[in-house]
Parts: structure tokens; C-alpha cells; sequence
């Protein structure tokens, strides 16, 4: 076995350049969503990587000012008996964007040769099958149109050990630790071997994996929101100015009394 890989190290940025440089490419993805919307684009960001690796986390910055309306997210649970029964594939389509939409998939049909695999939720004939339909399956998608973009997220042994601990002493984050994820910890080597091999099939030309350093989240976030925007050529048509229109009151329209109303109570003041 090789050498495990070990990431760059860097200094952090400060605080406020953090912030400021978050804010700025959020401004950014406004006016890319906006851009998705004229032009009637269908997007799909494929969001994976191993536990703790930070996914969740680029995901909500980069949707904190978007419209749902335009760009939603697809965290699907573990599949229920009739999903099983069913083509592969099959539950996925079903969350694939319209004209004019952009697709978050925190985790994907990546957790058959991920996951699946490792946990023997899937025999070793369904993840080979699953490595020789996946690259096809995607270059379908890409050929009626949509624009796919996959994300690995990359963390070493270390930092998912500390954002682990983390999760483990802050009742606030615990519920992200489950069984599997445990379990996940002990398993480090066979998810390295199941995603080298995935990546040996399903690194396509049409579909290429885009590989994030994300040892620092700060780092990972803008990184990888930066290269987003790269690879989607926008305009920005957004308005120079709005002019807000003068309210129009009605002498004759007389509202009911406050106290019809039931308002909640107000413990902060």
C-alpha cells in the first residue's frame, strides 16, 4: 500500500478577508442564478467525499442568498424497499432539474460505488455494474443538455478526526455522527481503495472529477465556489437601479383591530 497523502499546509485566512471574499462570490452566484434562469440552463452539482469532509457546509454558503425557486438541494435518505427495486438510477432522475435550475446533490448515485460497497449494502456485481453504467448514464445527461459538475471533497485522516471529536463533545452538530459514519471511521482504507477505483471509471472527459482540498473549510468553501463560477459563463443583468413605487393608501378600506389577531408571545424584547 502507498503512502498516505497528506495536504499541502497553509495558513488561514484572516476573519474579515474571509468573510469579505464570502460575501463577494455569494454576489457572484446571484448573478450566475439569475443568468441560469434567462438562459434556461439546467445545472447539476454533484456534491461528495468522505465524512466530515465539509460538503454540507460549501452547500449552504453557496445557496445562503439564492432562490429556492432556482436552486434546491437533494439529500435523499437511504432508499426505501421499492427503490431498491428499481433501476438504479431511477430515484435520482427523478430530482433532475427543468429548464432554468440549478441541482445541489448533497451525496448522489456515487453512494453505490461508495457507501453501498463498502457497508455490503450492494454486492460486488451491482458496484460493477454500477462502474460500467455510471459513465454512460452521465454523458447522456450531459448530451441532452445539463451542465454536470462533480465536486470531491479531500480531507486527511487528521482534520476528520478532529471535526469527528468535534461533533462528538457539541450536542448541537452530534446528530450528524451516525452508526455508519463510525463505522466509516474504522473502514479508511477500503473507502480510499472504492473511491481510487470509482474515479478510474467514472473520470470522464464530459464529466470530470474537480477534487477540493478541504483540510480548511474556509479555504474549501471558496475554492470551491470560485472554480463553480469558473465553469458556468454568466453575464450580469441584474438592474442597475430599482426605483421603489409610491404606496397607494385607501381612506375607505378600515383594517380590523389588533387585538382580533392571535400574535405570539414576545419573550425577547
Amino acid at each position: 500500500m502507498g503512502k498516505k497523502k497528506k495536504h499541502k499546509s497553509r495558513d488561514r485566512m484572516d476573519n474579515d478577508a474571509y468573510l469579505a471574499e464570502l460575501f463577494r462570490l455569494q454576489g457572484e452566484l446571484v448573478k450566475l442564478q439569475t443568468w441560469v434562469k434567462h438562459k434556461g440552463l439546467k445545472v447539476v452539482v454533484i456534491f461528495e467525499g468522505r465524512d466530515a469532509a465539509g460538503k454540507g457546509g460549501v452547500i449552504k454558503r453557496i445557496i445562503e442568498y439564492l432562490s429556492p425557486r432556482i436552486c434546491r438541494i437533494v439529500a435523499l435518505p437511504a432508499p426505501t424497499g421499492r427503490e431498491t427495486s428499481q433501476w438504479y438510477f431511477q430515484r435520482y432522475v427523478a430530482h433532475l432539474p427543468a429548464a432554468g435550475e440549478m441541482v445541489l446533490m448533497d451525496r448522489s448515485w456515487y453512494n453505490r460505488a461508495g457507501v453501498e460497497r463498502v457497508m455490503g449494502f450492494c454486492s460486488e456485481a451491482e458496484c460493477l455494474e454500477f462502474l460500467w453504467e455510471c459513465p454512460r448514464f452521465e454523458r447522456m445527461l450531459v448530451r441532452s443538455g445539463i451542465v454536470l459538475v462533480k465536486y470531491w471533497f479531500s480531507i486527511s485522516e487528521e482534520e476528520q478526526e478532529k471535526r469527528f471529536l468535534a461533533r462528538v463533545h457539541n450536542p448541537h452538530k452530534r446528530w450528524k455522527l451516525s452508526p455508519i459514519d463510525l463505522e466509516a471511521r474504522a473502514r479508511w482504507d477500503d473507502y480510499s481503495r472504492a473511491k481510487d477505483e470509482m474515479f478510474a471509471h467514472c473520470d470522464i472527459k464530459e464529466a470530470p472529477w474537480h477534487v477540493v482540498n478541504a483540510d480548511v473549510k474556509e479555504h474549501a468553501r471558496l475554492n470551491c465556489m470560485r472554480h463553480l463560477l469558473s465553469l458556468i459563463p454568466y453575464e450580469d443583468l441584474s438592474s442597475e437601479q430599482i426605483v421603489l413605487p409610491e404606496r397607494r393608501s385607501s381612506e375607505e378600506y378600515l383594517r380590523p383591530p389588533v387585538s382580533s389577531q392571535k400574535f405570539i408571545p414576545e419573550h425577547y424584547p
